[in-house]
């Protein structure tokens, strides 16, 4: 392990001037006009995979954002693994509350700050450094796979994979995209919730009317659409839609103070919902509403609304049908209506959760060598963020095992302000993955 932590060290310095410069593409997938940035940070992937050696580099695209697929052929008796990463990024909103220029990695102390550092252009940087620890010769087969467009749902994923199953293949998946329990503490990711959105529209009104003629009789639009809103959640803040699923209790303890810690709740604000917070965070549903269109108060006159809209997001639980959680959100809406107002549905996306076993033999490698490269045990978590592509590649391919890292911790705000990785995670998720590799590699030359 001495020699490949040393090589891991060696080639650290320029994985880092690469993750720089992938940061500096500022490659956002959701905005159109950043298409052709997505399309320049495919390039740059393939380039760099190209540097490694991969004999066989691709850009694909269907009908999405290209994706990088590049592959090393395993040497005979060994596994292929294949190492995935995605290159989009979300957009930065508001410039002016960056510290630093977002598309100029900056370091700061013992982090590294930028949009996309860490999320998931870190993913990119972490195979990068495990793969140049063997100078181009890994001990497996690997098949390096960037996607282009998974923080806009993965929509041409479902394609490339059935269209490029032969290239996909593999024995094992190493999912570089989530996050640690805290800073130098590895982690597993076994549970994902998954999510369903909508466009809800409320209408009660044929026109606007004069709110002093004709109000404290006809209802206008946005106070229905706001008592329809307050009607997901119960008085305690949980999720008061019928039919949902609740996934197992979680075992590992998640302290109210570091929840409050970490989210920067205000003083006497209360949390939402019952029961241990790692069950609510990671095992059951969860509503938001991200948004409503609505007149502007600058723009604001005495008048009754006609129609207000809310997207509405619902993060479901790790085993819960995405279809029947998007019906149950529907019905809920139509069934709780204030004043007969007309409901309306735009758009209704989904994403499947998912449950990742860590019990097969390459967790258990991994479990060691994870310890190992962290000088820290490995702690078994969910997330409730959605990353829907994990459970797509359970279903293509049902006997590979799944294994979900990444270097996301509290302090990382991704998708945030100020997005960034500490750069002491990174080295070691890199000499993981090494490790890993060299593993498998060991087992397929003494088995």
């Amino acid at each position: 392990m001495t020699d490949l932590r040393e090589r891991v060290n060696d080639v650290m310095p320029g994985v880092l001037d690469d993750l720089a410069a992938l940061v500096a593409i500022p490659s956002v997938s959701s905005m159109p006009e950043h298409h052709p940035d997505v399309r320049a940070s495919a390039a740059a992937v393939a380039a760099l995979a190209a540097g490694l050696g991969f004999p066989d580099v691709r850009i694909v695209a269907e009908g999405g954002q290209p994706a990088v697929i590049a592959r090393f052929p395993a040497p005979e008796g060994a596994p292929t693994v294949c190492l995935y990463a995605h290159h989009d990024v979300q957009p930065t909103g508001d410039l002016s509350l960056w510290t630093s220029d977002p598309f100029q990695a900056t370091r700061r102390g013992d982090r590294l700050y930028g949009r996309g550092v860490v999320d998931d252009k870190a993913g990119i940087a972490v195979h990068l450094a495990a793969l140049r620890a063997f100078d181009g010769r890994p001990p497996v087969g690997v098949t390096l796979f960037v996607e282009g467009e998974e923080e806009i749902g993965s929509g041409s994923l479902a394609t490339i994979m059935e269209r490029h199953a032969g290239l996909l293949a593999a024995d094992v998946y190493v999912i570089c995209d989530s996050g640690n329990w805290r800073v130098g503490t590895p982690s597993f990711t076994t549970a994902l919730r998954g999510l369903v959105d909508l466009v809800v529209e409320v209408r009660t009104l044929d026109h606007a009317l004069h709110s002093g003629q004709y109000g404290g009789a006809a209802p206008d639009a946005l106070t229905t659409l706001v008592r329809l809103l307050a009607t997901l959640h119960d008085e305690d803040g949980d999720v008061a839609v019928a039919g949902l699923v609740s996934a197992e209790p979680f075992a590992l303890d998640y302290p109210a103070e570091r929840l409050r810690a970490e989210t920067g709740v205000l003083d006497g604000v209360e949390f939402t919902g019952t029961g241990p917070i790692a069950d609510r965070l990671w095992g059951r549903p969860s509503v938001t509403v991200l948004a409503v269109d609505a007149t502007s108060i600058a723009n604001a006159s005495n008048t009754l609304a006609p129609s207000a809209r809310a997207k509405v997001s619902m993060r479901i639980a790790p085993n819960q049908d995405p279809d029947l959680a998007l019906d149950a959100l529907r019905r809920h809406l139509r069934d709780h209506a204030p004043f007969g107002a007309h409901v309306s549905f735009h758009g209704g996306e989904t994403g499947w959760g998912t449950v990742v076993p860590s019990t097969g033999p390459v967790a258990s490698a991994a479990t060691e060598v994870y310890a190992q490269a962290w000088g820290d045990d490995v702690v078994e978590m969910g997330q409730g963020g959605s990353i829907p592509m994990v459970a797509d590649f359970q279903r293509a391919f049902p006997n590979a095992e799944v294994l979900v890292v990444g270097v996301v911790d509290p302090d990382s705000r991704m998708h945030g302000i100020d997005e960034s990785v500490d750069l002491g995670d990174l080295a070691r998720a890199g000499l993981a993955e090494a490790m890993l590799l060299e593993r498998l590699g060991r087992a397929r030359s003494t088995g």
